[in-house]
């Protein structure tokens, strides 16, 4: 194991293993913004996989499951290069949010990031530029944040193309009972739309998070990681291909949930992963009194793929998400 004072992809050498950091910028009290990296390298570099986690400062099953996945690594058993990222965010990692306190951004938003940004497009230009580019295969762990549920799953952009096949595959492969495809153009700004653009092979995962890690889901992350490399043949483990329970499909956009027409206390009345169809009704927002102030339904037929778990809530925050299901053709 070695520590080194800046990582460089060129500078790995064979059946090797260490943690360094990629520096981003000055802070202003003094020091600078680094990137933590693990690293391991078997006896030949390709193929290479990245996997990042902490994007999102309050998402922290992926930020565990990277040390954990590093324990297990030997470079005299493997063959070609991993590098995991556990904390991508680190501003917003050091207050708990989702975004940046420095300067505001969403870092899940702004890829493939800008040299002459600011913080959050800097990190962004940093990540794409010396690690997510040069992948052969990438990896991108999320979880539901401290206000929503959402199951485990795995989402990929599915296409038929070499690096849409695979993401599939690796979808398949990582080991949950959910996958979730969106057809492409994916929306601008996400770290796989930047790791697509480039025509990389890549997935996300979700978790129900809820602010804290959950050790099976800490689990499932990990072990995910290492099946994706036996998929890549990085490790002398095989990995079969499981057919998922739910394989679900939409654009993945989360960033339009249905919305609260009214403020106060929402109640669910519907279950993760049931079907529902349009206009169901999916809960309501009462008042402090039990009044009930709007219905919640469902815009469409489909999956309830997101719930809000955090009862009170304000005029237009998001309660829930549906999408599709996945129809083979």
């Amino acid at each position: 194991m070695t520590s080194n004072p800046e990582f460089e992809l060129a500078d790995l050498v064979p059946q090797c293993k260490g943690f360094t950091q990629i520096t981003v910028g000055p802070r202003p009290g003094g020091g600078s913004w680094q990137l933590p990296i693990l690293y391991a390298t078997g006896e030949v570099r390709s193929p290479i996989l990245v996997v990042t986690a902490g994007v999102h400062g309050n998402e922290m099953e992926g930020i565990q499951a990277i040390p954990r996945v590093y324990q297990q690594l030997d470079p005299h058993r493997m063959r070609g290069t991993i590098i995991m990222v556990p904390v991508s965010n680190v501003p917003a990692f050091e207050t708990h949010t989702r975004n940046s306190p420095v300067d505001g951004l969403n870092l899940a938003r702004v890829f493939p990031g800008s040299t002459t940004g600011t913080l959050t497009e800097r990190i962004a230009d940093v990540m794409y530029r010396q690690l997510i580019r040069h992948a052969d295969f990438y990896i991108d762990l999320h979880s539901g944040g401290p206000q929503s549920d959402i199951p485990t799953l795995v989402g990929y952009i599915h296409e038929d193309t070499p690096a849409g096949q695979q993401s599939l595959e690796g979808a398949m492969t990582f080991g949950t009972s959910v996958i979730w495809g969106h057809p492409p153009p994916v929306p601008p700004g996400r770290t796989i739309s930047a790791a697509h653009a480039a025509g990389i092979p890549c997935l996300y995962t979700e978790t129900p998070g809820g602010g804290r890690a959950g050790r099976e889901a800490i689990t499932v992350y990990a072990q995910g990681i290492l099946n994706i490399m036996s998929m890549l043949q990085m490790r002398p483990v095989p990995c079969p291909v499981k057919q998922p329970a739910h394989h679900l499909w939409g654009n993945g956009n989360l960033d339009y949930l249905i919305a609260a027409q009214s403020a106060g206390l929402f109640e669910s009345e519907t279950e993760l992963l049931a079907d529902v169809q349009a206009g169901q009704r999916l809960g309501c927002v009462r008042d402090v009194y039990g009044r009930e102030q709007s219905e919640v339904v469902s815009p469409r037929d489909g999956v309830l793929l997101l719930l809000r778990h955090t009862p009170t809530v304000m005029v237009g925050e998001g309660l829930a998400f549906v999408t599709g299901r996945f129809a083979a053709t």
